[in-house]
């Protein structure tokens, strides 16, 4: 593999660097353990909403390869997590050593081979990232639901509550009524009801 050497690091590092090295975006993406690396934690919410911020697309999976063209490395199987040897937390100045891989073409044969060895790759990134939104679809509905019904009990509450104020309204002075039955917090009950029946 050849790298060239450049004086200042590429924009691609940078931009990448400063998402990783922003607390706000912990959750998101963050340095691992020990600072040798980075771990995406939500590839999903990485694409939607930093993607775009930094780069001009929201695709994962270009980014991954970006990365691969700086020499980067997954570390573990189980979680987006990324390693380079110069590209550190606390040693920002090392970036300009990160050079992209110069293209090869001598033998278009493995050239060819290569690609077909790195489909799978992809395609296993791409459904990684995919089984990751499906999750959270599942996750939003849940929480839909849940509001859906939390929704309900309050309708149910607030019926229960007309009904008692119509059962007590009777008790109200003369001026809390008019012709039209009595009134809460200075709006007349029958008003509210008509209001809810639409």
């Amino acid at each position: 593999m050849d790298y060239a050497r450049k004086g200042s690091p590429p924009p691609f590092l940078v931009k990448t660097y400063m998402v990783v090295e922003d607390p706000l975006t912990d959750h998101v993406v963050s340095w691992n353990g020990d600072g040798t690396g980075f771990v995406v934690w939500q590839p999903a919410e990485f694409a939607r909403d930093l993607l775009p911020t930094l780069f001009k697309h929201s695709n994962f999976s270009s980014f991954v390869r970006q990365l691969n063209t700086y020499g980067f490395h997954k570390v573990a199987a189980n979680r987006w997590e990324f390693s380079n040897k110069l590209f550190r937390r606390g040693e920002r100045d090392k970036l300009r050593e990160i050079c992209r891989k110069k293209a090869t073409y001598s033998k278009p044969q493995l050239r060819l081979s290569s690609e077909l060895a790195d489909e799978p790759r992809t395609l296993s990134a791409s459904s990684e990232v995919v089984e990751n939104l499906i999750c959270e679809n599942k996750r939003l509905r849940r929480e839909n639901n849940i509001l859906s019904s939390e929704l309900a009990a309050m309708k149910n509450k607030f019926e229960e509550l007309l009904d008692l104020a119509t059962v007590y309204g009777g008790s109200l002075d003369k001026q809390e009524t008019d012709k039209n039955g009595p009134k809460i917090f200075g709006v007349r009950l029958g008003v509210l009801r008509g209001e809810r029946e639409k």
